[in-house]
C-alpha cells in the first residue's frame, strides 16, 4: 500500500455532505439546512441559456470572462457602491464564488504568512489557507449578537499578517458589517500590506432598512480589497456555479494567475443569460424585500416555539438556540428534529475549524412561504 501524508489530516467530510446523507434516510422531512432556494425569481433565465446554447456559445468563453457580463457587472457595481472597476484588468467572471476564493487566497498567500478569519465562518476558508503552507488565526464572534472583537485583532495582526477575510451579510450568524467595523478596519489596515478578502455572496439580503457596506464602497479599503460576489445566490441557480471577482489590478493579476489553471473560464452560455438578466435590475433590487419577508415567515413561526430566535439582519440563514430546555450536543439536537420532527437543520459547531457544541441550529428560510410555514409548525413540536 502507498503511504500518503495528507494535506489537511484534521479535515474531513463536510457538514454540507453528512446532512445530505443523513436527510437522503428521512424523505419527508422539511430540509431547511442547505442555502439552496427551492425557487427561481427569474425563470426566464433558462431560455436565455437554451437561446445562447441554440445560438451556437457553447465553446471556452474568455478566460476573465464575457464583456457584455463583465461590462454589466462593473456598472452595476457603480451603480450600488460608487466605485468603478476596469473592465479588463480588475474583474473576473469565475466558475463559482468558491473558486474565486480559492484562486484569491492561492495567488496572494505564501507559505508562513497568516490569515485572520473569523469563526463561526464558512468552513472552506482555513484549510484553503493551510494548502498555500499559511497559518489560519481564527479570532471568535463575540455571543449574543457575534459582533467583531477588533481589540482582539489588532492583538492578532504581526508582519505576518497577509490577509484579513470577511464575510457580510454573514453565514452562518445573519450578522452585517457596522459603521463601526468599517471604521476600525480603515484604522487596522492602514499603512500596511495586508489583503482584504471580502466575501459577499449575500449582498442584496440585508433586512430592516439596513444598507450592504461593500468594501467597494470605501476608497481606502477598495484599494486593498478582492470582493466576491455570487450570480447563484443573487438569482436561485446556486447549481449554476458562477460567480464574480472585482479587485485592483495588482491584486487581480495575482488571482488570474492561478485561476487560469484552475477552471480557466466560467460556462458560457450561462455567461450570456446573466448578461441578459442584469439589464433588469428590478430581479436584484427587490431581493431584500422577498427574502425579509421569507427570514419574518420563518420568525412569526418559531416566536410561538420553544426555541429562542437569535438577530438577523442579512443573508439566507436564521440562528436558533435550543440549550435552553435541552443539553444535547448541537448534533444530536439536529438528528432528533430530522428523526423525530421532520425538520432539517446544521449544527452551529460545525461553522469552527475545531468542532465545538454552540446550543444554536441554523435554518436557512431560502425556501418558498408554504415551505417555511410547515417547517414552522412541526418545530413548535418540538
Amino acid at each position: 500500500m502507498i503511504n500518503i501524508t495528507s494535506k489537511l489530516p484534521s479535515v474531513g467530510t463536510t457538514i454540507f455532505t453528512v446532512m445530505a446523507d443523513l436527510l437522503a434516510q428521512y424523505p419527508d422531512v422539511v430540509g431547511l439546512s442547505q442555502g439552496a432556494p427551492n425557487f427561481m425569481l427569474a425563470p426566464e433565465m433558462i431560455d436565455d441559456v437554451h437561446r445562447a446554447m441554440q445560438a451556437g456559445h457553447n465553446q471556452y468563453a474568455p478566460m476573465i470572462g464575457l464583456e457584455s457580463l463583465r461590462q454589466r457587472m462593473v456598472d452595476k457595481i457603480e451603480k450600488l457602491y460608487g466605485h468603478r472597476y476596469d473592465l479588463e484588468n480588475e474583474i473576473t467572471i469565475m466558475p463559482s464564488a468558491s473558486e474565486a476564493i480559492y484562486a484569491s487566497i492561492a495567488g496572494l498567500v505564501h507559505s508562513g504568512d497568516e490569515v485572520i478569519y473569523f469563526e463561526p465562518g464558512f468552513d472552506s476558508y482555513a484549510p484553503i489557507v493551510r494548502l498555500q503552507g499559511a497559518k489560519p488565526i481564527a479570532v471568535e464572534l463575540l455571543a449574543p449578537d457575534f459582533a467583531i472583537d477588533w481589540e482582539r485583532v489588532k492583538q492578532l495582526i504581526n508582519e505576518k499578517t497577509r490577509m484579513i477575510i470577511l464575510n457580510s451579510p454573514h453565514n452562518p450568524t445573519g450578522r452585517i458589517l457596522t459603521e463601526d467595523d468599517i471604521t476600525a478596519l480603515k484604522e487596522l489596515t492602514k499603512d500596511t500590506d495586508m489583503i482584504i478578502l471580502s466575501d459577499e455572496v449575500y449582498e442584496h439580503m440585508v433586512f430592516d432598512g439596513e444598507i450592504h457596506r461593500s468594501m467597494s464602497r470605501y476608497p481606502e479599503l477598495a484599494e486593498r480589497s478582492i470582493v466576491i460576489t455570487s450570480f447563484g445566490k443573487t438569482y436561485q441557480v446556486t447549481g449554476w456555479r458562477v460567480g464574480c471577482c472585482v479587485a485592483p489590478a495588482n491584486l487581480m493579476e495575482q488571482v488570474r494567475l492561478v485561476h487560469q489553471f484552475l477552471m480557466f473560464s466560467a460556462n458560457t452560455p450561462i455567461q450570456y443569460a446573466l448578461a441578459e438578466v442584469l439589464l433588469k435590475p428590478e430581479h436584484y433590487l427587490k431581493l431584500n424585500q422577498i427574502f425579509e419577508s421569507k427570514r419574518n415567515i420563518l420568525r412569526a413561526g418559531l416566536s410561538q416555539s420553544r426555541f429562542e430566535v437569535l438577530p438577523c439582519k442579512g443573508g439566507f440563514f436564521q440562528l436558533v438556540r435550543f440549550s435552553h430546555f435541552n443539553s444535547g450536543s448541537d448534533m444530536d439536537m439536529v438528528k432528533h428534529l430530522i428523526a423525530d420532527i421532520g425538520v432539517g437543520g446544521i449544527p452551529t459547531g460545525a461553522f469552527y475549524a475545531e468542532p465545538k457544541d454552540t446550543g444554536l441550529i441554523r435554518f436557512t428560510f431560502a425556501r418558498d412561504d408554504e415551505t417555511l410555514r410547515k417547517a414552522a409548525e412541526r418545530l413548535k413540536r418540538v
